[in-house]
C-alpha cells in the first residue's frame, strides 16, 4: 500500500532508514521506532498487525524478516574476484585447485589437498594434506582445515575457525603418572550449506568422524568436541560447547552458552534455552531450559519464584519458631 513509483537504494533499520530506502518491522517491541521511522518503504507480515501510517509504503509479505534477508541480499552482491592464485599462496604440487578457485597471498594448500571451482580461499588459511573443499565456499583468513578433513559446497568459514583440532582425549597411566594422548586418528565432514562462526572449534574424531550436518549454522566461539554428530538445519548459538560423542538431531535450536554432556542424544527439532546445561537424553520437539536443562515453562515457574525464596525462609524460620512454641504450651 502506498506510492509504487518510490525509488529504493538500499536497506536499512527502522531507526536509521531514510526516505530511499526500505526497512522490515517483525517484532513488537520495535512498534515505536516504526511510528518513528523515516524508511521510504517498511515490510510487514500479511496479518494486518499495524496500521497505515500516512507517508510509508507498506509492503505486506508472509514474513516480514525472510523477505529483507532476501531483498538485503540483493543490495550486498559479492566482490568480484578473478580466479586464479596469487603470488605468495604456497599450493604444493601434488593438491589439486580447479582453475575457478581463487587463492589469496599467504594461503597454503598441502600436498593431496583439493580446492573446488569458485572457492575462495582467503590469506592465512591453511588447508592440510588430503583434505578437501567442494565448490562456492567462502573460507575466510587464518582458518585452519587440517589434514583429510572433508568440506562439503557453499559453506561459508569465518576467520580463525579450525576444522579439525585434536579432540580431547587422555588415558591416566598412574605408574608414571601422566595423561596419556589418545591419538586423534578420524576427520571432520562438514557437509553442504554449512556456516561456522569465527574463532569456532571442531574436533576431529578419534576414529571415524565428526558431523557437521547440511543447511547447520554454528555461532562464533563454539566447540565441538571429537566425535559429536550434528543433524541438517541445526542452530548453535554463540559460546555454547558440545561434549564429545554427543548426537544434536536436526532442526535443533542451542541457544547461547548451552553446554552438553558428552554420549547423549538430543532429538530432532529440540529448542534449549540460553546457559542451560543437558546432562541427559532429550526427546524429539523438547523445549527445555536450565541448569539442569528441565521443561521450559516449568523452568519459568520456578525462575519467577527465586527471588523470593529469602522471605520464604524467613517465613519458614518464623513458622517453625511458631509450632514449636505452640508445642511446648500443649505439653
Amino acid at each position: 500500500m502506498g506510492d509504487g513509483s518510490r525509488l529504493i537504494t538500499g536497506v536499512n533499520g527502522l531507526a536509521e532508514a531514510s526516505p530511499s530506502e526500505l526497512s522490515f518491522y517483525a517484532n513488537s517491541r520495535y512498534r515505536k521506532r516504526l511510528e518513528e521511522t523515516r524508511a521510504g518503504a517498511v515490510l510487514v507480515d500479511a496479518e494486518p498487525s499495524v496500521d497505515r501510517r500516512d507517508g510509508i509504503n507498506w509492503v505486506r509479505v508472509r514474513n516480514a524478516y525472510l523477505a529483507f534477508a532476501k531483498i538485503a541480499k540483493l543490495f550486498s552482491p559479492k566482490p568480484a574476484l578473478s580466479p586464479g592464485i596469487r603470488p605468495g599462496a604456497s599450493i604444493d604440487p601434488r593438491a589439486e585447485v580447479d582453475p575457478e578457485a581463487v587463492v589469496m597471498s599467504g594461503a597454503t594448500v598441502q600436498r593431496g589437498a583439493k580446492v573446488g571451482a569458485r572457492t575462495c580461499l582467503f590469506p592465512g588459511v591453511f588447508l592440510g594434506e588430503d583434505a578437501a573443499v567442494g565448490v562456492d565456499c567462502i573460507v575466510y583468513p587464518n582458518v585452519t582445515i587440517r589434514e583429510r578433513c572433508l568440506v562439503g559446497s557453499r559453506v561459508i568459514l569465518h576467520s580463525s575457525c579450525v576444522i579439525g583440532s585434536d579432540g580431547f582425549g587422555f588415558a591416566f597411566d598412574p605408574e608414571v603418572p601422566e595423561h596419556f594422548k589418545i591419538p586423534q586418528m578420524g576427520i571432520v565432514r562438514v557437509e553442504d550449506d554449512v556456516e561456522i562462526g569465527a574463532c569456532t572449534c571442531v574436533d576431529r574424531a578419534t576414529v571415524g568422524e565428526t558431523v557437521i550436518g547440511r543447511g547447520t549454522k554454528i555461532d562464533n566461539l563454539v566447540q565441538v568436541a571429537h566425535n559429536v554428530k550434528i543433524g541438517s538445519m541445526t542452530l548453535i548459538c554463540g559460546q555454547a560447547g558440545i561434549s564429545g560423542s554427543a548426537e544434536i538431531g536436526s532442526g535443533v535450536v542451542l541457544a547461547g552458552q548451552v553446554g552438553v554432556v558428552g554420549h547423549i542424544r538430543i532429538g530432532d527439532l529440540a529448542k534449549v534455552g540460553a546457559q542451560s546445561g543437558v546432562a541427559h537424553d532429550l526427546e524429539a520437539g523438547a523445549t527445555v531450559s536450565g541448569s539442569p536443562a528441565f521443561e521450559h515453562r516449568e523452568w519459568l515457574k520456578s525462575s519467577a519464584a527465586y527471588p523470593e525464596l529469602a522471605t520464604l525462609l524467613k517465613e519458614v524460620r518464623q513458622l517453625r519458631k511458631e509450632v514449636e512454641r505452640l508445642k511446648s504450651q500443649l505439653r
